[in-house]
């Protein structure tokens, strides 16, 4: 691989870097490229990618970025799994293939600038989606504003049932 090659190697993983909500990086040794090409099959549904790099080439794309931070688990054989969407689903689809998979690790990965280690990205991959989460905001939303007109037209609710009760007891 001439300079060149690797140039453009580091402005696209730098584009990558730039465009990126999360980047996980893995070590993917023992693993086939049949496994390889169904992880990013997957990875492909939620708007995310696994791509291969040589750690070199990794650490100068990261360099200034919110990204650098992952430098240090730029050892070995490394894997760079980079979503551009929703950062929960593409670590769901991830970390079940972890589960299924023992042989690709998790070594750490960032969201948003901060650092998260391999149970961090455990524990944000049993996150419900995006649509849920939005939707149980939306009910939570809605039962305050429902509860205050309960409650205000219970006044005149219990108002209308004493006057029944003071009429009924007129008749009697």
């Amino acid at each position: 691989m001439n300079r060149d090659e690797k140039a453009s190697i580091v402005d696209e993983l730098s584009s990558k870097f730039s465009k990126a909500k999360i980047a996980i990086v893995t070590d993917y040794k023992g693993l086939t490229v049949p496994v390889f090409q169904e992880i990013r099959r997957e990875l492909k549904k939620n708007n995310a990618e696994l791509q291969v790099a040589k750690n070199t080439l990794l650490r100068l794309a990261v360099k200034g970025t919110d990204y650098e931070i992952l430098e240090e688990h730029f050892k070995g054989t490394s894997a760079l799994t980079v979503s551009y969407d929703d950062p929960v689903a593409s670590t769901k689809a991830l970390m079940a293939f972890v589960k299924d998979n023992p042989q690709l690790e998790v070594k750490g990965g960032v969201l948003e600038g901060k650092q998260l280690t391999a149970e961090d990205l455990l524990a944000l991959s049993k996150l419900p989606s995006r649509e849920i989460l939005l939707s149980q905001l939306l009910s939570v939303m809605q039962a305050v504003p429902t509860g205050f007109v309960r409650a205000l037209s219970g006044v005149p609710r219990n108002f209308m049932y004493l006057l029944q009760a003071v009429k009924d007891q007129k008749e009697q």
